[in-house]
């Protein structure tokens, strides 16, 4: 099986420069495509230059994360695609066993390879690390990542493990399912997309999957850093629209009341420590959300209409709860 290897850019010559060239030389078997998001440098210049095999899907404006692959991916030929940051480096057969995994599950929609830190390549790194999960309060939080503790890999999940989200790092997809329950939200335009398009994907009794034998190492904050209000504000936002459209439990009111709660004590954390950007910015993704909530309820009426109740549940218990006051830091603490 071959699979449709789409690098989104957005004037990120640079990077291409830095990271193209390993995932030309470990794909051989499979096609990469560079979807631009309307770069003013030379990137697509560049990329045609120097490695003129890779397929150009070149746009006329800037998409963000979503509009941009809902854009590229009509426009690709493989059933299977990898959805793969400009500031990713893959290794040797990286695509190959996972290319394996969804020629054997047709119910496998979505998954993930182990994905480490490219500035510290023995740990696991942030956006990703060994696959995702959602706790009560839609509270994203990864195998070797919680919060703002990173583990070091020393093969604690080098096992195969469904998933309730996988990483947008690096992101497998069958195309049939993702058009199947929606593409990507393009209300979202940065971060926490991947976790609502995987929430759809189970809702609609598919398989969200991690594949240990396939690794990349990922720089991280290429587009915003951890350090931008802009990053706090999408994520605060975006993770009220996932409880509202995803939720479909009978407390998903009160979920999102507490979740609202919670938001309000990271607001005033952030002014504590004097981080007034930060602080403005949880404020206008409030505002924001209750300015699209007619809109977002809307899309939850069309997830309902493929939803399947037994599927598509969070973890119980409340990450908050056991990192901040019971301080259980790592991903095995909370499970054991």
């Amino acid at each position: 099986m071959k699979i449709g290897i789409v690098i989104l850019n957005w004037n990120g010559l640079e990077l291409l420069k830095t990271y193209l060239p390993s995932v030309v030389e470990h794909s051989k078997n499979h096609v990469i495509y560079l979807a631009d998001n309307a770069s003013t440098d030379d990137s697509i210049k560049w990329t045609q230059k120097t490695f003129p095999e890779v397929k150009i899907i070149a746009m006329n404006e800037n998409r963000g994360y979503a509009g941009g692959y809902n854009v590229a991916l009509k426009k690709v030929e493989e059933e299977v695609v990898c959805l793969l940051n400009s500031d990713v480096t893959v290794t040797s057969g990286w695509c190959d066993a996972i290319a394996t995994r969804f020629e054997k599950d047709t119910q496998l929609a979505a998954c993930q390879p182990k994905i480490l830190d490219d500035k510290k390549r023995d740990h696991f790194e942030y956006a990703g690390a060994a696959g995702g999960f959602l706790d009560r309060y839609a509270y994203p939080y990864c195998r070797g990542r919680i919060f703002n503790t990173i583990e070091k890999d020393e093969g604690q999940y080098d096992n195969v493990v469904d998933l309730h989200w996988a990483s947008g790092a690096c992101l497998f997809l069958r195309i049939s399912c993702y058009n199947e329950v929606g593409a990507m939200d393009e209300d979202y335009f940065a971060h926490q997309e991947e976790i609502d398009l995987c929430w759809r994907l189970r809702h609609a009794g598919y398989i969200i999957s991690y594949e240990p034998s396939s690794t990349v190492y990922h720089l991280g904050g290429g587009t915003l850093n951890s350090l931008n209000p802009r990053k706090t504000f999408y994520n605060f936002r975006n993770s009220l629209y996932n409880i509202v459209k995803n939720d479909h439990s009978s407390k998903w009111l009160w979920i999102l009341f507490v979740r609202m709660i919670l938001d309000g004590i990271a607001a005033i954390k952030f002014l504590y420590a004097l981080q007034w950007n930060h602080f403005v910015a949880v404020l206008k993704a409030h505002f924001n959300f209750y300015l699209n909530l007619r809109k977002v309820w809307k899309k939850r009426q069309k997830v309902k209409s493929f939803t399947n109740y037994k599927i598509a549940r969070n973890n119980d218990l409340s990450i908050v709860f056991q990192y901040f006051i019971k301080g259980n830091k790592t991903y095995n603490n909370n499970v054991d």
